[in-house]
């Protein structure tokens, strides 16, 4: 469903956030929603709404709308969460820390199998129930555990490195908060984290409400 086709990447980037909606309206017991209601609650046009939507096959029906359930379960088909994902986390400094906090809170699809970092010191230590280890055996761990994604929250000069040990190993996705454009097959999913960018974005925003 919708694989024989290039979805594009602004319609992938809400469906998340239609998925978000609702699985707020499912813990409020709401069953049904119209494409104009939900377009109330989420700020895009009903239009949008059912535009992208229809790119996966549509889900409503006239006169009744979209079940909640049902679109929350396909939607979370459509972006992959119908299975559990292996991560591990490289870094252990205070940002590799929260977003394990995160994640092991948050994301029951994605399941924290290690956490490393380069400080040889690290023994038996355990974090989030994930065991803390050092790098030096981080290719070895994702290719045993069959590792799906790596989660790089390293200094940007360890960035590409890292990268390429993890990709070489066999992971499929890098979630990569170093704020450095990296280079690798195009097998390899990455999804960057620009934080400078999203805070330049909003210092826009509030200039350009004071205008």
């Amino acid at each position: 469903m919708g694989k024989d086709k290039q979805i594009s990447a602004a319609v992938i980037r809400r469906l998340p956030r239609y998925r978000r909606y609702l699985h707020e309206l499912l813990k409020k017991g709401v069953e049904k929603i119209s494409s104009k209601d939900l377009s109330h609650l989420i700020g895009y046009t009903a239009s949008q709404i059912r535009q992208d939507l229809n790119n996966f096959g549509g889900f409503g029906q006239q006169g009744y709308g979209y079940s909640v359930q049902n679109l929350h379960e396909e939607i979370g088909n459509i972006l992959g969460l119908n299975r559990v994902y292996k991560i591990v986390i490289v870094g252990y400094g205070r940002l590799g820390q929260a977003m394990a906090a995160y994640i092991a809170k948050n994301e029951k699809n994605f399941h924290i199998a290690g956490i490393f970092d380069v400080k040889q010191s690290i023994q038996n230590v355990e974090f989030q129930n994930a065991v803390v280890l050092t790098c030096g055996s981080l290719a070895g761990f994702i290719e045993k555990e069959g590792v799906d994604i790596a989660v790089m929250c390293v200094p940007p000069e360890k960035a590409q490195l890292v990268a390429d040990t993890v990709a070489g190993a066999g992971v499929k996705g890098i979630w990569n908060f170093t704020a450095v454009d990296l280079e690798l097959p195009e097998n390899v999913a990455v999804e960057n984290v620009h934080m400078s960018d999203s805070l330049h974005a909003l210092a826009y925003y509030m200039q350009d409400m004071e205008q």
